[in-house]
Order: structure tokens, then sequence, then C-alpha cells
């Protein structure tokens, strides 16, 4: 499956601590440096987006420009067929794809992508289909659109939007504010919102707000810029995702119910002209990140390491950066506070979009590029 390996000995930078109040980047212990090897899995992509892994080993791949391939052994790719209608325009496209739960039994998948509404609107919608495999071949049959943002607007950008299974099969959706920074609050619209909704597209019943009427009963937490990754922490199962800030700003949050993590009334960002964002930093009420970047690392996916292969890492915590192209290594301790940072994959010069642990133990991480690659990571 693989074409070819480069080494890499990758030294550790800087670090932001953890605090109630969260403060700017400084001089902290850094992460022990790793050495790593490199190994090409796919290449010749059209800005891949996500990457999930099948039963038998393929992966299977979202183009932003709308287009979904499986990955074979030997780097060969095959195209999905089936797909909805997808409007790829600005940051908007096909984005993130998971297995269902039960995919084995099922071979059901779930993707989320920006969806044309008409008079050159958009909003991020999640549909789920059966992928049926021959030789050479791949589809998707049985098509249901189980979720649509609301309102739609007439915006590229920030559609986030990561998919996120629970144990219980509920699945998380984020969503960004499709820059309307001065609508984020609003609890009737889905934008700077994550949802939580069953398989087939109802609302749960536990979720927070379900009963009240001036709140969407889907939305499980408010105020979230552009959530580009997201994951479960591998003990508690606690959402854990990672934001872009604006100039600055960039937030890893743990989202509880019906908490408010506050964009854009506090941000530890300020906006590109250099204005300050809303009221400041904190304000009684709303939510302190877990975890902060200043400046910002664009980040885009992240992935919880829970494998064998890097003993050393495990339990560590992953995001893709695509403003300074690395693969941002967090050092967690037991009550997962921030330790050590480490960047990684420097010398490769690549904007990392999505990064996730595969079946073998290893990291796989997508290039974000028009001829964009799928890298897996092993131990030098």
């Amino acid at each position: 499956m693989l074409s070819r390996s480069l080494c890499f000995a990758v030294a550790a930078t800087m670090v932001v601590p953890l605090g109630p109040a969260a403060a700017n980047i400084t001089d902290a212990p850094k992460a022990k440096a790793s050495s790593i090897k490199l190994e090409i899995v796919a290449r010749g992509l059209r800005n891949p987006w996500a990457i999930a892994f099948l039963d038998d080993g393929a992966l299977l791949v979202t183009e932003r420009p709308g287009t979904m391939k499986v990955v074979l052994d030997g780097g060969k790719m095959v195209d999905v067929a089936g797909l909805p209608e997808i409007a790829a325009t600005g940051q908007g496209g096909l984005l993130d794809v998971v297995t269902a739960p039960d995919y084995g039994e099922t071979k059901r998948i779930f993707f989320s992508y920006s969806e044309p509404r008409g008079g050159g609107q958009t909003a991020v919608a999640v549909a789920s289909a059966t992928l049926e495999r021959g030789e050479g071949t791949a589809k998707l049959t049985d098509l249901k659109r189980i979720f649509q943002q609301q309102p739609a607007v007439r915006s590229g950008y920030h559609f986030g939007s990561r998919l996120v299974f629970r144990p219980d099969g509920t699945l998380f959706v984020t969503l960004g504010d499709r820059g309307r920074r001065d609508r984020s609050q609003d609890t009737k619209r889905h934008w700077a919102k994550i949802v939580r909704i069953n398989q087939d597209g109802s609302v749960p019943d536990d979720n927070p707000f379900v009963g009240r009427t001036d709140v969407l009963p889907e939305i499980w937490s408010i105020g979230h810029r552009n959530v580009q990754g997201a994951d479960l922490h591998p003990e508690t199962n606690a959402l854990w995702t990672v934001e872009h800030g604006a100039r600055g700003g960039d937030e890893i949050n743990i989202p509880e119910p019906g908490k408010n993590y506050g964009w854009a009334v506090i941000s530890y960002g300020r906006h590109y002209s250099g204005g300050r964002i809303g009221e400041g930093t904190e304000k009684a009420g709303l939510e302190q990140p877990h975890y902060y970047w200043d400046p910002s690392i664009a980040p885009s996916g992240m992935t919880f390491y829970t494998g064998d292969m890097f003993p050393r890492w495990k339990g560590d915590l992953f995001v893709g950066a695509l403003k300074y192209r690395q693969l941002v290594r967090l050092d967690l301790d037991e009550s997962g506070k921030v330790v050590g940072e480490e960047r990684l994959l420097e010398d490769v010069n690549a904007r990392i979009r999505h990064v996730r642990q595969g079946p073998d133990g290893a990291l796989y991480v997508a290039t974000d590029n028009p001829r964009g690659r799928i890298l897996r990571i092993t131990p030098n």
C-alpha cells in the first residue's frame, strides 16, 4: 500500500498553559522530540478533507471539490458514485465522513457537505448511505439526508463540520458561524453551534434544550466559531473540539451540554483588522477554552492516540495545522491538562487537514492541496 518513506527527527516548540483564564504562549515545558517515519499511502487527491477506515483495511477519503474515493492497497483509488449535489464554493464542498458504529453489518457511512439551497445560498447537510463495493467499483445507495443546517446563507465561509459518534449511537455535528459572527449567539439558528442528533436525524430526548421554545432542540452547545476537529476522549468519552479563532484565539474546548463557549462575545483573538472582538477574553456565564493558541495555527482535524505503536504517545492529542503546516502533538497528563506541545511534519511543508489513528496503530494524515496526499506515520 505504501510507495515511499521519509524519516524525520522532530523538535518540540512552544506551549500555552491551561488555566481558568488561559494565558499567552510561554516558555513552559516542551514535549520530548520524536523520531518518525513517513510513508505515502496515496497521492494526487484533490484537497482531501477527511479519512475513514473501512473494515477490510481500505481508506475512504472525501475530496472538498465534491468527490469521494476508496483507497486500496498499493495506492489504487476507486471513485464513489451516487453522491448528492454538492456546492463546492469557498471553504465548502464535501467535508467529513465517518462509518456507522455498526458498519461491519450495515456498510452505512455518514458524511457532511455544503448543500446548494438556491439563489447562491448554501448550508451544511448530513447524509447517510450504504457503501456498496465491487471489483473496482463503489457507489452509495439508499441515500438519506438526515440533517440540514438552518438557515442557509450566501457565504463560502466557516462550515465546520466534523462528525463524531457517541457510544450511545448519537451523532455530534459541528457547525461554523458561516461568517455571521453577529448572529452566533442566536439560539434559533444553527450557526456557531454543535448539534446532537440520532442516526435518523431525530432529536435525542436528553438533549439539553429539549422542551424549550427559544432554542432549537438539536443544539448541544453554543458559541463555536468554526470547529474543524473533534474526537471523543478515550477514557471519559467526553467530546473534545478544536476551532479556528480569528487572528489568534484558536481553541480546544470540551463542550458540555447546554453551555456557551463565547463566540463572538469573548475571544483570545482579534479581528483580522486588528480590532478587538466582543467584550474581551472572559465574561460571566461564558466558558473558557481548555487550551488556546495565539498566534493562530489554523487547526483542523483532531484525534486522540490510543494505539500501541507509539507507547509514549498513548493518550496524547493530535491536531492538524493549516497555517503553520504542521501536525501538533499535545502531551496530556492524567487529568487532561496540556503539559507539553510538539510540532511534527514541519519538513513536509503541507497544510494538514485531517489526522486519524488507523487500525494498525499508525497515524494517518491528509494534506490539503490540489494534489494532496495521505501519509502514514510510524516510529523510525
